[in-house]
């Protein structure tokens, strides 16, 4: 008999992730020990999506292919980021807050509202009576599989990249602008909100009353990553690093910030329009003289990581 505490499963899924981070938790302030902090996040993802395609038992196409999408992308960045932690050997973000408990937590309740909130596309996908409805395959369907594709592949690919770039004794001190970094300053974050957007398209195919509250998942990645300490904190360590530097203004006057675009035709673009339609915002520039504080840390806002 099929056992769920609510025809959508919001209230496991809840109760799930919350123990979950709240284990993780446990463990990293106890041992001091911030390595398990980035893969508790993916690995949470991973957890939800099982859980929520087994639960019901219906095994609908768009069930399977979520599902296994959520699996794949919440496996790669977690195994990824474990990797790169434990070469690396200490998370910065975390040096002011190891040895305070309470302001270590705030990253840990941070981390579970990420989480849940994002993965509301998946866990509606996989309600039972969603397994029922419009079954066919929808342009939605369509459009997000490719969107998904297309976002996955790009934050893949730019990881690799970065992290063979930082890997290069020869490029101490220079900022990446390889590969995909050419095309766009933060390509890493481009995938992640367009395959978050993929999930959200393919969720449309099925979506009724309460449940267009998937629609959260898109924009709080968005929030997260273009107007909270995203974006703006990895602007403001480059600016404070590299601005005295005329190859990095001539780099960043010509390279999207988001959207990959070949640097000759953003170069001539006019800023409203790089404003609008290519999230080139003004907190993205920062003066010598400016004082600029994104909250009150990375650890407590970004669950994404850089």
């Amino acid at each position: 008999m099929t056992w769920y505490l609510d025809e959508n499963h919001l209230a496991i899924c809840a109760i799930v992730t919350v123990a979950m981070q709240f284990s993780f938790f446990l463990i990293a302030c106890t041992c001091k020990f911030d390595k398990v902090t980035d893969f508790a996040g993916g690995t949470n993802f991973v957890v939800l999506a099982v859980l929520t395609f087994f639960l019901p038992q219906t095994y609908s196409t768009r069930q399977i292919y979520v599902t296994v999408f959520v699996v794949v992308w919440g496996l790669r960045l977690s195994g990824y980021l474990l990797y790169r932690i434990i070469k690396i050997g200490e998370d910065k973000r975390f040096d002011d807050k190891r040895e305070n408990c309470l302001a270590f937590a705030g990253f840990w309740v941070f981390q579970a509202v990420w989480v849940f909130t994002v993965s509301l596309p998946v866990i509606f996908v996989n309600a039972p009576a969603s397994a029922l409805r419009n079954t066919d395959f929808t342009p939605q369907d369509g459009v997000g599989i490719a969107l998904f594709i297309i976002g996955l592949l790009s934050e893949t690919v730019a990881d690799i990249q970065k992290f063979n770039f930082r890997n290069n004794p020869d490029n101490k001190g220079k900022w990446c602008a390889v590969g995909l970094w050419k095309l766009s300053r933060h390509p890493n974050y481009f995938g992640e909100i367009t395959l978050w957007l993929g999930l959200f398209i393919i969720s449309t195919s099925i979506l009724v009353n309460g449940q267009w509250a998937a629609v959260l998942s898109p924009l709080f990645t968005m929030a997260i990553l273009l107007f909270l300490s995203g974006i703006p904190l990895l602007e403001k360590k480059a600016d404070e690093r590299y601005r005295k530097q005329e190859s990095y203004i001539v780099y960043k006057n010509r390279t999207s910030p988001l959207i990959p675009l070949p640097p000759p035709i953003y170069a001539v673009l006019p800023n409203p329009f790089k404003c609008l339609c290519c999230c080139e915002f003004p907190l993205y520039t920062y003066s010598e003289e400016e004082e600029n504080v994104i909250g009150t840390s990375s650890a407590t806002t970004d669950p994404v990581p850089a």
